[in-house]
């Protein structure tokens, strides 16, 4: 998972959502000419003399995966289909501006987490009654499908996914007398304890999870049942006192200061950042996305694949603990005058044929849970990426409100912070965290 994308995903400013209520309310004002019959089906459109305009995030899906898309549309509709390659840099900015004009975009390369921001004002098609022609029997992962929701109507069809998982050093883990990666919380924690006890440096941490780092943290109060707020009769409620999500914090507060350094508690992943400490042999575990796997590598050569494992991080609950996931829709203009062909186009994007075979290929998970289990039964697949793809298929995401974004930074990392040092207790943190997420949300 590209670095790039992982800051854009959070990173949705206030001013683009202002901008964007100066888009038109929603309705059906795009194009529907050619073969649709309007009963959530997705038939045979003819787009002799059309063209499509497809924005691509750059270091999203390759010029292979959009080149065999574009292949089998052109084939099948006779349109033609202009991709114009968009830069991350104000990227939700100029989303919004042209998704506001009489000619924008048809479809639009959107992350997972900005759908709310441009779905809330009518800048995107309802695409409700064509989820079941889009999704082709497949059960699209929950981080992908679920922030593409917003009020029950579909806003964005998932295209790709990318995660986090443990990356442990297998060398030094068998040098504490550990050969096998563990399947359960209680094994975790036991390899942990026999890591710790061989390596009692005051500055090592078994397992190093910054205090700040909340995307981690969620895992546990997402295990536990807990959730960051919900929606109850058109009002977002917070959730985090909540009695699951406290059991989750307790669980994720007493792992962290077990397992990680007393300084780690304040800090986030990147000072100092957490592939250096890694690296420097100063941990033997971290939860990672898969680039940092090169990462860590780069930072001490002597350390190589055959060095390092991978697992998804087994929960309290029995299961493997639901992760957040970043990743990418296509979002089809509500202003389109092709929304027939749009819908053609983003069905070939999302199916099963594109998503096993150039997706994966890519690098990227695909959209399914039945996807990713199909790469990792299917040998494609490295030992070290299979955890990946293995914890995609339990996942989650923030919530679908056009305001989650002023929440993310500093917010977030201030709130599991102050409970990993102690300075609150998780009760009255929460309780405090509480009534900002739900004002922001509600405003």
């Amino acid at each position: 998972m590209r670095t790039s994308r992982i800051v854009a995903i959070g990173a949705v400013g206030i001013a683009a959502a202002l901008a964007l209520s100066a888009c038109s309310s929603a309705g059906n004002t795009g194009g529907d000419t050619g073969g649709e019959n309007n009963n959530g089906q997705i038939g045979k459109v003819d787009g002799s003399g059309r063209t499509l305009t497809v924005w691509a995030m750059t270091g999203d899906l390759s010029d292979a995966t959009l080149a065999a898309i574009n292949k089998e549309f052109e084939s099948e509709t006779g349109a033609k289909v202009k991709v114009e390659t968009q830069q991350w840099q104000d990227i939700a900015t100029k989303i919004t501006t042209a998704l506001a004009t009489d000619t924008p975009p048809d479809v639009v390369d959107i992350g997972n987490t900005q759908v709310s921001t441009f779905a809330s004002s009518g800048g995107l098609a309802d695409l409700t009654s064509y989820k079941d022609a889009l999704a082709q029997g497949q059960t699209w992962l929950d981080g992908l499908a679920n922030p593409a929701t917003i009020d029950g109507k579909l806003y964005g069809v998932p295209s790709f996914g990318a995660t986090r998982t443990v990356i442990y050093n297998k060398t030094m883990w068998a040098a504490a007398g550990v050969t096998a990666a563990p399947t359960t919380y209680d094994e975790l924690k036991a390899a942990l304890d026999k890591v710790k006890a061989k390596n009692t440096a005051s500055d090592f941490s078994s397992f190093y999870l910054p205090g700040q780092y909340w995307y981690a943290g969620m895992q546990w109060i997402w295990d536990a049942g807990g959730d960051i707020a919900a929606q109850q009769d058109g009002t977002w409620v917070a959730g985090f006192s909540d009695a699951k999500a406290q059991q989750g914090l307790t669980d994720w507060k007493s792992f962290q200061n077990t397992y990680s350094s007393k300084a780690s508690q304040t800090l986030n992943t990147d000072k100092p950042d957490q592939d250096q400490v890694f690296a420097d042999g100063k941990s033997s575990a971290i939860i990672g996305n898969n680039w940092e796997i090169g990462a860590i590598e780069k930072a001490n050569p002597k350390i190589t694949d055959a060095d390092l494992g991978t697992f998804a991080m087994p929960g309290v609950s029995g299961s493997t603990q639901p992760v957040m996931l970043a990743g990418s829709v296509w979002g089809i203009a509500q202003k389109s005058k092709n929304q027939d062909l749009a819908r053609v186009w983003t069905k070939i994007a999302a199916g099963p044929d594109i998503q096993n075979t150039n997706v994966v290929k890519d690098g990227w998970i695909p959209n399914s849970v039945e996807g990713s289990k199909k790469a990792v039964d299917g040998g494609t697949l490295t030992d070290l990426q299979k955890a990946f793809f293995q914890a995609a298929q339990n996942s989650k995401a923030t919530p679908p409100s056009g305001n989650w974004a002023q929440l993310e930074d500093p917010g977030m990392k201030q709130f599991f912070q102050t409970v990993a040092s102690g300075t609150k207790s998780p009760a009255d943190a929460a309780k405090a965290w509480d009534d900002t997420v739900n004002s922001t949300l509600n405003q």
